[in-house]
């Protein structure tokens, strides 16, 4: 649903046969002045009216899912909220939000239309008005339901959750019409053009998120509009506000970001190609962000996400054993098929074995037992303690400008601990925490990304509290350039002359048939990392898009 069109007219496919059913109903309930559900089952206050002699089971049958449909959209058009809310299996908080979209929200006339049922789920567009005083405004979405059995009498009943009323909502999230407390923003890039969605269509949630941030401070003045306001859920997971439609035009305020428009349009065409696909493009020496895409345009992966990073993360444990002195770029190391550590069999992709090679040949090819070997001589924080002390991440300290999560690397025990050196386990990255390792690498030390600088508020970045001993930078940059030109990473870097580095990485996800695909790397002065989520391997799929963006910066 998340890939939804909102905001838009109505969808052009027909409506199903219970859209006839919605309008005859409707209809008839507006001649006589009442309207009992089908069946008889509930009243107007969502009460049961009788006890079901039996328990229905099975399947949902395509007659009971749009029934049920019927029964939840018919009552929502018509205005009867409780009705509406009756046929749900929540009724209380489906009451409480369908009286806060009419009282609220202001939303009136509204007009439902279902598209052709696929299983238990009922696609469904809504057309309606908001209004404010003497301003009526269209509003035109698509939503989705579904029917579940009730529990404990299995009757068919539409799943309550708040992204049937609105895709945007969830739990704890309000709809809204009034002035707004927070003036809008309009952001700028670095060379002063004005950044729109309709330019960089994955730019929404950044420019929700700098509306949030810098409204109250940027000089403007509110207008009304329908909002999404978010609830404490909501707020805790970062996620900003959302205008969904203005109905009065407030006076925007001035943001200007850090985005390359050249990149930033690029790194739209590159995750264009795949879906999934996010990625984020830094400058190494500063920690200015210059582009961010994502292929979805609803959560922004590339900032928020929280996903295993897998082998991208050999970047650090790599930092962590040489400096403990447990491996050494040159030096011979093992890289068997199968090691086990804390009752679990690790080993690599295809299992492979790599017999006298050096750390250097098992990082290129990406030898998981290479790294799992050296757990039983690391302590439960070591991997933890480096990410945060030298990376920079695992801390929550980051202040980009919007929304972001800086990565989680927990302590971790027995095998959990062995996992975690590879990328899996406990660790969660995004592709703006691996394009800063991967810049951390480049420069020397740990710079905070950022999207604006931080003269604009006043805020201080975060900072690292060590860096790198000289002897160990200099053998990471000889294991993610000899990565790039020889490795794993040698395809998809093909072509890039000048001072290089990069590692690829598959995540495994229980329950997903392909492995996540990871891409970190630096060229020259700039650090980028993707993701392609289902995507395979990492240097088929996200190395590409990384690859061509350090191309086009240079």
């Amino acid at each position: 649903m998340g890939n939804r069109r909102h905001g838009a007219a109505r969808r052009g496919t027909g409506p199903a046969v219970i859209g006839t059913a919605i309008a005859a109903v409707v209809a008839a309930a507006a001649g006589v002045g009442a309207y009992a559900l089908a069946g008889g089952e509930e009243d107007g206050d969502g009460a049961r009216a009788a006890t079901a002699e039996r328990v229905r089971t099975g399947p949902l049958t395509a007659a009971e899912v749009t029934s049920a449909a019927r029964r939840f959209l018919t009552a929502w058009q018509s205005g009867r909220i409780a009705a509406a809310a009756a046929a749900t299996d929540a009724a209380a908080p489906a009451k409480d939000l369908l009286t806060a979209y009419r009282e609220d929200a202001r939303i009136e006339d509204v007009t439902l239309t279902p598209g052709t049922p696929a299983g238990t789920e009922v696609p469904f567009s809504v057309e309606g008005t908001v209004v404010w005083k003497d301003t009526r405004k269209p509003l035109a979405y698509d939503s989705e339901l579904t029917v579940v059995r009730r529990a404990g009498d299995g009757e068919p009943r539409v799943r309550w959750r708040p992204a049937v009323l609105h895709p945007a909502l969830h739990d704890g999230d309000r709809l809204v019409t009034g002035e707004s407390g927070t003036p809008p923003v309009t952001a700028l890039d670095r060379a002063g053009g004005k950044i729109t969605t309709a330019k960089y269509p994955s730019l929404g949630t950044v420019l929700d998120g700098l509306r949030d941030k810098y409204g109250d401070r940027a000089g403007g003045t509110a207008g009304v509009e329908l909002r999404v306001v978010r609830g404490k859920e909501s707020t805790a997971g970062k996620l900003s506000g959302k205008t969904l439609l203005e109905l009065t035009e407030g006076t925007p305020g001035t943001v200007r970001t850090t985005l390359d428009p050249e990149l930033q349009a690029a790194a739209e065409r590159q995750v264009a190609r795949k879906p999934r696909a996010s990625v984020v493009v830094t400058r190494a020496s500063t920690g200015e962000i210059l582009a961010v895409a994502n292929s979805g345009h609803g959560f922004n992966t590339a900032f928020q996400g929280s996903l295993a990073p897998g082998s991208t993360m050999k970047v650090i444990t790599s930092s962590l054993l040489i400096e403990k002195g447990l491996a050494a770029a040159d030096k011979p190391h093992p890289c068997p098929k199968y090691v086990s550590y804390g009752g679990w069999k690790f080993q690599n992709d295809d299992k492979f074995a790599i017999k006298g090679g050096t750390f250097k040949a098992s990082f290129a090819r990406s030898c998981n037992t290479a790294f799992i070997s050296r757990a039983r001589k690391l302590a439960d924080d070591d991997l933890t303690r480096q990410a945060k002390e030298v990376f920079g991440l695992s801390r929550n300290d980051w202040a980009i400008g919007v929304p972001s999560f800086d990565g989680a690397v927990p302590v971790q025990h027995d095998a959990l601990k062995a996992a975690s050196l590879i990328g899996q386990g406990g660790v969660r990255m995004n592709p703006l925490n691996m394009a800063s390792v991967a810049a951390t690498v480049k420069s020397g030390s740990f710079h905070q990304p950022y999207l604006v600088a931080p003269s604009v508020d006043g805020r201080e970045l975060a900072t690292a509290s060590r860096t790198m001993s000289s002897g160990t930078l200099a053998q990471l940059r000889e294991l993610m350039n000899y990565t790039a030109r020889y490795g794993t990473a040698a395809k998809a870097m093909a072509g890039l002359s000048g001072d290089v580095g990069a590692k690829t990485g598959s995540a495994e996800v229980d329950g997903q048939k392909k492995p996540n695909g990871w891409f970190t790397a630096y060229r020259g002065d700039l650090a980028a990392a993707g993701v392609v989520q289902s995507g395979g391997h990492g240097g088929d799929t996200a190395g590409p898009i990384v690859a061509a963006l350090l191309k086009a910066g240079g």
